[in-house]
């Protein structure tokens, strides 16, 4: 019984929390079924599943072995990293493990030993998964902040890259823009990208260790001070445009740019002072679910939604299979305070058993075929069930049918092929001479010159005779004397008139040259 009680106590915050049941076994007039609501996993420690490279190779300390100074005491250069030491060395991994008995571990740059170049480096940290950020994002540096530094993000798993927030000890110098502070913005600026100066100014103290991108600042422009109002937060991020995804990341980078100077200038003679240390990186978050899930686990190395409401893909980004007679749609927090699942729902009764396989959300009767038909099929799909690709465009063969991309336009050359259509494969049908997928190229013996034409000449079986010269395989350059498609023929074969007068303007040299040899051997024998 007092385990029981347990289990019971246990249970009770999850289930008053917001948004963490997907769906409830409920009895109605109609007998029992289930009722579905939005709902979204608990917020967690991110840094226990993240994947971090840094950048670029070499910038890490340690190989060759250095030495490096602190502020506190700029000419006491005692330290030492080496990276062949484990006591000693100081590899990425450490800005995530956990500080045993207060001493810090870190991840350590080389020092800025390369003056007048600067100091750069990447972190850049990634889940392979969308993760909606809860809590401010915390790095915390040893011996000093950086004093110009950028904080990027990336929705595409680092494909591309955009501005989160510019961080300067003069914002105006270093980026062209004001400083500001987030608990400055309103309601309608809180997703602004912005350059704050309040993490990167030196001011000596050994406590002023973490630089923050503030997410609650941001949520307090509506939920108040003490985020106490969701229900406001809820309703903004859901009407919001951009709000949501605002908070919404697949991967961070942070682009350091200049270390801590610990004062106003860089003292050349002692650059063994400035480096980068970073002794822990928290984001806290939670797995992006579309609000189809409630629980998110670590399989197969990477994060993936439990999904609930008949979806199913790594962010629940799609319905099941057989549950596919209307478009997927994301659930939504409004109306509050259980927001709208939007399940997916199976093929059956409100489209008469048509399956549209998500590229279309409306059915029609035909009377005289006795049928459902889709209509308006969507992502160049036609047929009954959108299960065909339109003319002009071929099936996908590594996309499922209710793919957005489930067809590929054929792209025929519309001069080397017969039309704008292909087969199953993706080729088209080309005309004489021409070849390849789209019909772009030409056949072995024929040319491109706006189509494929048949090489009249070339260097293997189509040669120009009588010392011509093939150009371009279009036509044979004859010499003098000859001509025909391979100067096959002589001038004087083909028009008597050609060889009078000058011997370049018929004759061949040779028989010019065999003339006026036997004039000259009669003459010696008159002698």
């Amino acid at each position: 019984m007092l385990r029981l009680v347990a289990l019971l106590l246990h249970c009770v915050p999850l289930a008053m929390g917001q948004y963490d049941i997907c769906k409830s076994w409920v009895t109605t007039d109609d007998g029992p079924s289930w009722e579905f609501y939005a709902c979204q996993p608990k917020a967690m420690r991110m840094k226990d599943y993240v994947t971090v490279r840094v950048d670029p190779a070499g910038i890490t300390c340690g190989d060759p072995p250095e030495r490096f100074c602190t502020h506190e005491n700029p000419y006491l250069c005692s330290d030492e990293c080496d990276a062949s030491n484990p006591d000693l060395a100081h590899p990425p991994k450490l800005m995530f493990d956990s500080e045993d008995e207060g001493l810090a571990t870190y991840w350590q740059s080389v020092t800025w030993r390369r003056y007048p170049e600067p100091l750069l480096a990447n972190i850049t940290l990634s889940w392979n998964k969308s993760i909606e950020l809860t809590d401010d994002i915390v790095i915390t540096f040893e011996y000093g902040r950086p004093t110009i530094m950028m904080l990027e993000k990336s929705l595409d798993n680092g494909r591309t890259w955009h501005p989160y927030q510019y961080y300067a000890d003069d914002c105006m110098e270093a980026f062209s823009m004001p400083a500001r502070r987030v608990r400055d913005l309103s309601t309608t600026s809180a997703n602004r990208v912005l350059c704050t100066e309040e993490y990167s100014r030196w001011a000596g103290s050994k406590k002023e260790k973490t630089v923050r991108f503030e997410v609650r600042d941001r949520f307090a422009i509506f939920a108040g001070p003490d985020l106490k109002n969701m229900d406001n937060l809820y309703t903004r991020l859901e009407s919001a445009k951009g709000l949501k995804d605002f908070f919404t990341v697949t991967d961070l980078r942070m682009r350091l740019l200049r270390p801590a100077l610990g004062g106003t200038y860089v003292q050349r003679e002692n650059l063994y002072k400035y480096f980068y240390a970073v002794s822990n990186i928290e984001v806290t978050g939670r797995c992006k679910c579309n609000l189809h899930a409630n629980l998110c686990t670590f399989k197969e190395g990477s994060l993936q939604c439990e999904c609930e409401h008949n979806t199913t893909g790594q962010d629940c980004g799609k319905c099941k299979k057989n549950f596919r007679s209307r478009s997927w749609r994301a659930g939504s927090y409004l109306p509050l305070p259980n927001g709208s699942p939007n399940a997916c729902a199976a093929a059956g009764s409100a489209f008469g058993n048509c399956e549209c396989y998500g590229h279309s959300n409306r059915c029609s009767y035909i009377d005289f075929l006795n049928v459902v038909t889709c209509v308006s099929c969507k992502h160049n799909t036609r047929g009954q069930h959108c299960q065909h690709c339109r003319l002009g465009f071929y099936r996908n063969s590594s996309a499922e049918l209710d793919d957005e991309n489930v067809c590929i336009e054929c792209n025929c050359n519309q001069i080397g092929s017969m039309h704008d259509r292909c087969n199953e494969t993706g080729y088209c049908e080309c005309r004489e001479g021409a070849t390849g997928p789209k019909c772009d190229d030409c056949l072995p013996n024929y040319y491109w010159r706006q189509g494929c034409f048949p090489n009249v000449c070339d260097d293997e079986l189509l040669l120009c005779q009588n010392g011509g010269t093939c150009y371009q395989n279009q036509r044979c350059i004859c010499p003098v004397g000859f001509k025909g498609v391979l100067c096959q023929q002589s001038r004087c074969e083909v028009d008597k008139k050609d060889c009078d007068g000058a011997p370049g303007a018929g004759g061949s040299l040779g028989t010019v040259a065999l003339g006026v040899l036997a004039l000259q051997l009669r003459a010696w024998g008159d002698l």
